[in-house]
């Protein structure tokens, strides 16, 4: 079977679906390959992303489609035609046959790609309906059966369905439902129901894009390519008092192909010479091919920026430097590579803390309420408390003596204790789980430990006795 064929084998009567020992009798000297879905979905995906040079809005549409949406881009070629001439000569640059078709509607669209008489369909703005008038029942990307029925009751184009009552069309067809896919679609191409469509690539709030008359090939075009995008993005930020996270730099071949390097950062920021000194270290593995004729810059996961006044509160150009070493380590090691402590809202030491990756919102609303008490923790806390035995003076009294790791050492100061009941509001209570009493103790040779001891020797009576850890260490 013929899965697809090119505008010339159409010319000598071939059609996507017919038997191959037919299509070899009508036209002997048809050359054929094996088909292969996979790769032409991926070939299909990889062009998808590569017209993203043309708008950032676009998408896969079937097998052998593609939707772009060009609201708000047509300027930027000097209009639609022209930029529907500059689609179709890049297409054809890159060994592609293409019927492009441009409407108010993506259903619209869509039928004037695969069934108007001229390669390249441009309908009126508000003409919609006017123009789809005259095209097959078959433009509404309807299947074979709903079609054949609508050719039967004599409905063999897309005007025919204007004048037909709604309710008497429906009832024409074995079920409900697909009397209702037909209607949706009609509704769908003339603009009367809105049509959910989803982009390819998550949409940029703001882009910067160039394209150049002769290929860019070497670094230097390129640098300077980017930090004039970069000054342009940046100022429209700063003008509406936003900062970005995350940038993204996209090169586009002239022979196809897509170079994406994106950076990420720990704040949000517009400051372009920041973002130049990011990139300069992404640009060095850049294949440039036979050229990059255009380059764009978005950027993402934006938030508002506070006032650099603001910033004296908080350690000021100490801050920066910070954030700025931070956005030089994840962008050469990954996200993944660089954490930080965020406090979270438990009494336990090792629930109190958990690593976020530094791009992650600062969350201050509990380390800011926090008793000052419960800020005093050891410098150095082990992941599970380690068992110890202690001599105490008294039962419950801090320890004299305690042994861990088989090395002995004598009490010189002790404080506390620090008690931390189970947190049986947030999880059930393990049956073993105790309260703790922590202190801080130091031994005779000025050694600091963080000790605790779960459970109280008055419950020894109906529990196993008390026992004793260290859970970290402070110097």
């Amino acid at each position: 079977m013929l899965s697809a064929v090119n505008q010339q084998a159409e010319i000598e009567g071939l059609k996507s679906g017919m038997r191959l020992a037919d299509a070899h009798a009508l036209f002997p000297a048809l050359r054929v390959h094996q088909a292969d879905e996979e790769a032409d979905r991926q070939s299909l995906l990889r062009l998808a992303l590569w017209c993203g040079r043309f708008t950032p809005w676009t998408a896969p549409n079937g097998t052998d489609g593609l939707v772009l949406d060009i609201t708000g881009c047509a300027h930027l070629f000097g209009g639609e035609e022209a930029l529907m001439a500059e689609l179709v000569g890049a297409l054809v640059g890159l060994g592609f046959e293409a019927r492009l078709g441009l409407a108010d509607t993506a259903a619209a669209a869509w039928a004037c790609a695969r069934f108007a008489d001229d390669p390249v369909t441009i309908l009126p703005v508000d003409g919609t309906a006017t123009a789809l008038a005259p095209f097959p029942v078959e433009g509404l990307d309807l299947n074979k059966d709903a079609a054949m029925v609508l050719r039967r009751m004599g409905l063999s184009t897309i005007g025919a369905l204007y004048d037909i009552p709604r309710t008497s069309l429906g009832r024409r067809f074995r079920t409900t439902k697909e009397g209702e896919t037909v209607l949706e679609r009609l509704d769908r191409a003339l603009g009367r129901i809105s049509e959910p469509l989803s982009p390819l690539m998550p949409q940029p709030q703001y882009l910067r894009r160039m394209a150049f008359s002769e290929p860019l090939m070497l670094r230097d075009g390129l640098e300077a390519a980017l930090r004039h995008l970069a000054a342009e993005l940046t100022q429209a930020l700063d003008r509406d008092h936003k900062g970005a996270r995350r940038y993204t730099l996209w090169c586009y071949r002239v022979d196809g192909g897509i170079e994406q390097r994106p950076i990420s950062l720990a704040r949000s920021s517009h400051d372009p010479e920041h973002l130049l000194r990011l990139f300069a270290e992404r640009l060095d593995d850049i294949d440039a091919g036979f050229g990059i004729d255009v380059v764009t810059l978005h950027a993402s996961r934006i938030e508002t920026t506070i006032n650099d006044q603001l910033s004296l509160t908080r350690g000021g150009r100490a801050r920066d430097g910070v954030d700025r070493l931070v956005d030089r380590l994840i962008n050469r090691l990954g996200t993944a590579a660089v954490i930080r402590p965020q406090p979270v809202e438990s009494h336990l030491p090792e629930r109190a803390c958990r690593r976020v990756p530094p791009d992650i919102a600062e969350d201050t609303a509990w380390s800011d309420h926090m008793p000052p008490e419960r800020q005093a923790r050891p410098f150095r806390l082990f992941m599970r408390p380690e068992a110890i035995e202690v001599m105490a003076e008294v039962p419950d009294g801090p320890p004299l003596i305690f042994t861990w790791r088989r090395v002995t050492r004598r009490v010189a100061h002790a404080a506390g204790p620090e008690r931390i009941a189970p947190e049986w509001w947030t999880t059930p209570v393990e049956p073993d789980e105790a309260l703790r009493d922590y202190y801080q103790v130091e031994d005779t040779a000025g050694r600091r430990y963080w000790l605790f001891r779960a459970g109280l020797y008055q419950d020894s009576a109906t529990k196993s006795p008390p026992s004793w850890y260290v859970h970290g260490l402070d110097g």
